[in-house]
């Protein structure tokens, strides 16, 4: 599947992690009584993300890449939720990819993506 291959970059992941949960919010996500497991697996995307947000000097390597992944599978877990609570939207599934793409993983992003709304036929999809 064609995708954006970005070098990873954790202070944009976080950016776009607080995106994700705007447009949760947006999408009346709270006010679903079954949402706790999506906000549960939220908050914990954002605790690993947040304190990299501001990050101006890098990371080592080795830790960037060993919380790249821990983080990954926190917003695996944010998209299960999403199609299991059946809240899809394109935005949201855009935000979706593109938080992927931060953290290394972008031709995963460009499918799971899918899964959390994005339009298969959007132009803001890789070709």
């Amino acid at each position: 599947m064609a995708h954006f291959d970005v070098p990873r970059n954790l202070p944009h992941a976080a950016t776009v992690t607080r995106r994700i949960a705007e447009r949760l919010r947006k999408l009346g996500a709270e006010e679903n009584p079954d949402a706790e497991d999506l906000f549960e697996s939220l908050n914990a995307l954002e605790e690993r993300l947040f304190p990299f947000e501001l990050e101006e000097n890098g990371v080592d390597p080795v830790e960037e890449a060993a919380i790249a992944e821990q983080a990954t599978g926190q917003a695996r877990r944010v998209v299960d939720e999403i199609e299991k609570l059946a809240i899809a939207d394109d935005r949201l599934g855009q935000a979706v990819r593109n938080l992927f793409e931060c953290l290394g993983h972008g031709e995963e992003g460009a499918e799971i993506s899918l899964r959390a709304g994005e339009n298969p036929g959007s132009l803001m999809r890789p070709f």
